[in-house]
């Protein structure tokens, strides 16, 4: 037993040299030894690559002129076709949405123009009077004072058709076939002033007046009324007074200060033809504060 143990383990002690040998016979693998980087100079003015902007830098200075996503997209380099999708993706990412608000701070801090500044005249324009730009009166007729309710005159008018009377009776011929001049009638008098209120007791406009749409002077007019006044236009029915939307600047103070929430619209068709920008901010109503109190 002894010798059979023995040279079980003279065997084992010749066998692990040579699996050691084995093992540093093994071919080592050689390490692939990578080139140093090569320093690049600096592009030049005027070469290519110089300055190099992205896609998404453009389109947010782009998107920044009129906040018309679809509209950048395109000016940028995006098809007509696929601008409306591709800008609601960019408008949609985290990145690109802190690089517009990021501009818009710059470009604020540059201009100075604050969101206060904006809010005061939004609100400004909301809360305006418009008829400080147009008035509609109802005046008298000219038979609401006149004497036992007869034609009124003014002082000229009656002393002018006297005298163009005078002329025509001076002209006229007996039997020539002409028709005499009429006399005016002096009955109702003068002193009639457009400006009186209507008579309840006329018998011509029964209380109702002449309606007279007025016209303010616009050198007159408060600061408010200026923000509100937007030019004026003459048309075949008269003088056309335009003015600024007040609802929407009221919809805008309601935006700012929070009343109404704002969010992106998404899945819009690609169709080219389609007028209605989809990129932009819907409206809706801002969620509640629970009070805990019953409805």
């Amino acid at each position: 037993m002894k010798n059979q143990a023995g040279k079980t383990a003279v065997g084992r002690a010749k066998v692990a040299p040579v699996a050691k040998a084995k093992a540093k016979a093994a071919p080592k693998k050689k390490t692939k030894v990578l080139p140093k980087p090569r320093a690049v100079a600096p592009k030049k003015k005027g070469e290519k690559g110089h300055n190099t902007v992205s896609r998404v830098d453009l389109f947010v200075k782009e998107y920044l002129v009129d906040l018309n996503g679809r509209q950048a997209a395109i000016r940028v380099g995006y098809s007509p076709q696929s601008a409306r999708t591709q800008a609601a993706d960019l408008l949609a990412t985290p990145e690109v949405q802190a690089a517009v608000a990021k501009a818009m701070e710059e470009r604020s801090e540059r201009t100075g123009i604050t969101q206060d500044k904006v809010l005061e005249r939004w609100w400004a324009v909301a809360t305006a009077d418009p008829r400080e730009l147009t008035e509609l009166h109802r005046t008298c007729c000219r038979y609401c004072w006149g004497f036992e309710h007869h034609y009124q005159w003014t002082a000229l008018e009656l002393r002018n058709a006297l005298a163009n009377y005078e002329d025509q009776k001076a002209q006229a011929k007996d039997g020539d076939g002409q028709v005499r001049p009429r006399k005016p009638d002096e009955v109702g008098g003068i002193g009639f002033d457009p400006r009186n209120d209507p008579n309840n007791e006329c018998p011509e406009c029964w209380g109702s007046g002449i309606e007279q749409v007025i016209a303010k002077d616009t050198r007159d007019l408060s600061p408010k009324a200026k923000l509100l006044y937007a030019g004026v236009k003459t048309t075949q029915h008269g003088l056309e007074i335009k003015t600024h939307s007040q609802g929407d600047a009221l919809v805008n103070v309601a935006k700012h200060i929070g009343m109404l929430a704002q969010r992106f619209k998404v899945g819009a068709t690609d169709d080219p033809d389609d007028d209605e920008d989809a990129v932009g901010f819907v409206l809706i109503p801002a969620k509640k504060k629970h009070t805990g109190e019953a409805d």
